[in-house]
């Protein structure tokens, strides 16, 4: 029988889909694109982007040349602009302001073949302390209020370049999804005085059936209350609600994680298109005791559809601890 199931966090109602249910042979493979003869993203084609903002280069190497590991530059086609005031007005009953913002470029490796779970774990480590150096530069201007680092992968993912990346979009309000996240957690830390996520963190592995991957400093897991078929969350341990302020040491650990949650996905699902977000709180949060910063990875398994769009439900065909156990047991 079917069965509905509150996410504690947001109070949005999932059905856990269980006669519907499916094994990861079931889910389509997207057809891989043809890498095309010429990719602005890869080693020499440095001209071809907006001058870099940051890098991480070998010593002798020059900005805007070869000899980069990680590459970040602005997008040439960026949601928000980085120049001008907001201008905040309104309109009636209506609210506007200027499309100021930043949206910036992470080039995980100089060279094209590659996925993120073929990097070296060091070389992910700098992938990360990346988007700690450019969000900890983002929060010293005033326009910033809350940064969004994603990546997309596949096509139907939104990916538009094969090549790995990975973006940041800093917007001048807080992100609806964020907002409705922190207060739902500020009311269960109002109601218990607890952080709502550390208790998740302590009852998925008290229960261990949805765990994905653990270490010293962060843990995987298949949420409860899941979307999607195979969605996985990574939580570090530690309470921390800004991702900026996570200690530069940790990265390490999150790279290991990282790498061995997405090759369990990976070869559990035949390298499906999927898109992995980082939740964090705004920069004018300091010491939260109540949100915890996350990472939310969404394999592009299903399609969203008329009942999901006009009801809030999303109906998930692969129980949560089917997934924990069946990415556990993958070989890597």
């Amino acid at each position: 029988m079917p069965e509905l199931r509150r996410d504690p966090v947001l109070g949005r109602w999932v059905i856990v889909a269980h006669e519907r249910a499916k094994r990861p042979s079931d889910f389509p493979v997207e057809l891989q694109r043809k890498s095309p003869d010429f990719c602005p993203f890869c080693e020499g084609n440095e001209s071809k982007t907006p001058n870099e903002i940051y890098a991480v280069r070998t010593r002798d190497s020059k900005p805007n040349t070869p000899g980069w590991k990680v590459r970040v530059v602005p997008n040439k086609f960026p949601a928000l602009g980085i120049e001008g005031d907001l201008d905040k007005r309104g309109h009636g009953i209506y609210d506007r302001m200027n499309g100021i913002g930043a949206h910036e470029v992470i080039i995980e490796s100089p060279s094209h073949n590659i996925s993120l779970t073929e990097l070296s774990e060091t070389h992910i480590e700098d992938v990360y302390l990346t988007y700690l150096n450019r969000v900890k530069d983002l929060d010293r201007d005033h326009r910033m209020i809350c940064p969004m680092i994603f990546k997309n992968v596949g096509f139907t993912a939104g990916a538009t370049l094969e090549h790995t990346h990975s973006q940041i979009i800093a917007t001048p309000v807080v992100p609806r999804t964020v907002l409705q996240e922190m207060e739902g957690a500020r009311r269960f830390y109002d109601y218990r005085g607890r952080c709502l996520f550390c208790d998740i963190i302590a009852q998925e592995k008290d229960e261990g059936v949805r765990l994905v991957e653990e270490n010293d400093s962060f843990v995987s897991f298949c949420p409860y209350a899941s979307r999607f078929p195979f969605e996985t969350w990574v939580l570090p341990r530690n309470h921390q609600a800004r991702f900026d302020k996570e200690s530069p040491a940790l990265m390490r650990d999150l790279a290991g994680l990282m790498r061995r949650t997405l090759l369990r996905l990976e070869r559990a699902l035949n390298l499906p298109p999927y898109n992995y977000m980082i939740h964090t709180t705004p920069f004018d949060n300091q010491d939260v005791e109540y949100y915890h910063w996350h990472i939310e990875i969404i394999p592009r398994l299903t399609k969203v559809a008329g009942f999901e769009w006009g009801t809030g439900f999303y109906i998930n065909p692969v129980p949560p601890e089917a997934a924990g156990t069946f990415l556990r047991e993958v070989d890597i």
